[in-house]
């Protein structure tokens, strides 16, 4: 038996690192599962406390269409949201099975986002060493922002997993380039789109690491490859973008045009907080200074950057798309390059101090994802409470929509309240599901639609004496002049008014 001794770089890594030492460094069964205890403590850390804070609007609004069936469902995404439609259509899978408590409802993305964190291991293994790997889980695994949207029921868990799958399906097929591992990169390509579509912009980054591969090698199958598998996923990702150019004006038109500042401001919501924002840029430059192992650090942060930068000059236009949830995929790159400016550090125990020095910086942000106020939005569930104690069958409801429709407060309350209660939404013309919509089209004569509702329990905001705060006029009117008030209590955000009808 021959044995061949490796001396580590300056950076850390070895000289294999730069060219996909993963599989050979990693031949003990505990190397090789790196990736699973990440996965299962980023799972844990995403899962403990989810079932605390209560749905904001993003999340009812998510709600809303995935309990719908799935011809409703698919019908309202010919309409409003079809960018979102195949997470909206996985959470009505997933809430057939297992309900739709806020828990089980944000169990699919810390699912999600535990994948992400394998990935980023792998890729940290790919491209630097165990040691980094070993960092970028744990760094991984302990961001609030990971916590973050690791508890939130949107998509945007699942973008992070699919980009950072391809970024490192990528990495493995320029190492050895063959179908069989440009096959599951199209498949990530493809899902990345379909789950949001901003986040094709990491396609650029991509383009550039296999031009500049191209470049220093000069393999052209490469370069075809590339482009070949590209253009396949991209595919079924062209149907939805051409439906979300219909819908954007609805969807996004509230987004401003980014200021220089505004790319400043992102950094805080990649991370979780601006001390770990700082921490981890800073710690993320380290490598570009490397001997050996530069070309992989290079390559990161082009993942990094440039989707960011891309994002902001593209929302310079007509539309802008510049929000930073929607760059969140960016975020595992970082995190890469920052566990492995700490793998590099010397002596060694320097990393270790360093990296717990950044996770103690996120432990005040990681309390408060878990408060109940962490949420923005206005509480329904004790306005749900009081109409419940209260509700006789045959209640109609009238919750503050026209201009403040955005607050959901019809999805707040409709969520809290138990199934018995069956309450009649009043100036309804036609709901939202029979609408094709996320909300309900309301009547154009607001005493006509009154009908002979005898109680109407009435939710709009409270800080007012006036139980009829920012209802349309006319609804406003038809109230006053059919309905008496009979009791008003004040909750937090909300004022839940009961009124009968005057004999």
């Amino acid at each position: 038996m021959t044995t061949s001794t490796r001396r580590a770089t300056p950076g850390g890594t070895t000289p294999a690192a730069s060219s996909g030492d993963g599989a050979r460094a990693g031949s003990r069964p505990s190397r090789r599962l790196d990736w699973l205890w990440a996965a299962a403590l980023t799972f844990v850390v995403a899962v403990v406390g989810s079932g605390t804070p209560l749905l904001w609007r993003d999340e009812l609004a998510s709600w809303n269409a995935a309990v719908r069936s799935t011809g409703d469902l698919i019908g309202m995404l010919g309409h409003v949201d079809a960018v979102s439609g195949l997470y909206y259509l996985l959470l009505h899978a997933w809430i057939s099975v297992f309900g739709d408590s806020e828990a089980m409802l944000r169990m699919p993305s810390a699912i999600a986002m535990a994948g992400a964190a394998a990935f980023a291991v792998l890729t940290a293994r790919t491209a630097f060493d165990r040691r980094t790997a070993v960092f970028t889980g744990l760094l991984f695994a302990l961001l609030p922002s990971v916590t973050r949207y690791g508890q939130e029921a949107r998509s945007y868990a699942f973008v992070v997993l699919a980009v950072t799958a391809a970024t490192w399906l990528l990495l493995r097929a320029l190492d050895r380039s063959s179908p069989a591992r440009w096959a599951p990169y199209a498949v990530a390509v493809a899902a990345a789109g379909l789950f949001h579509i901003v986040s094709l912009l990491f396609l650029l980054p991509h383009a550039l690491i296999v031009l500049l591969r191209w470049w220093s090698d000069l393999r052209g199958r490469t370069l075809v490859a590339f482009a070949v598998t590209t253009a396949l996923a991209l595919v079924p990702v062209v149907p939805l973008v051409l439906l979300g150019q219909r819908q954007v004006g609805r969807q996004i038109s509230w987004i401003k045009t980014p200021h220089l500042r505004s790319i400043a401001d992102v950094w805080n919501a990649l991370f979780g907080s601006p001390l770990i924002a700082l921490a981890v840029i800073g710690l993320a430059m380290l490598p570009l200074a490397w001997p050996r192992g530069r070309r992989r650090a290079l390559e990161l942060l082009l993942v990094g950057a440039v989707p960011i930068l891309a994002d902001w000059v593209v929302s310079q236009g007509s539309t802008s798309y510049f929000m930073d949830r929607y760059l969140l995929f960016t975020m595992p790159a970082w995190v890469v390059l920052a566990a492995a400016g700490l793998a590099a550090l010397r002596p060694r125990p320097l990393g270790v101090a360093g990296l717990a020095a950044v996770i103690l910086l996120g432990l005040p942000d990681q309390r408060q994802i878990r408060t109940e106020q962490v949420k923005n939005g206005v509480q329904g569930e004790e306005a749900a409470q009081i109409i419940a104690k209260g509700y006789r069958p045959g209640d109609g409801f009238v919750p503050v929509r026209g201009n403040d429709s955005v607050y959901m407060v019809d999805f707040q309350v409709e969520y809290a309240l138990p199934d018995r209660v069956k309450l009649r939404d009043v100036f309804a013309e036609r709901s939202g599901v029979a609408n094709d919509d996320l909300f309900p089209v309301e009547c154009k004569q607001a005493e006509q639609c009154l009908g002979t509702t005898q109680r109407i329990w009435v939710v709009t905001w409270s800080g007012t004496a006036n139980p009829y705060h920012k209802l349309p006029k006319d609804q406003a009117a038809a109230l006053e002049k059919h309905y008496k008030v009979v009791q008003t209590t004040k909750t937090h955000g909300f004022q839940v008014t009961l009124v009968e009808r005057v004999r």
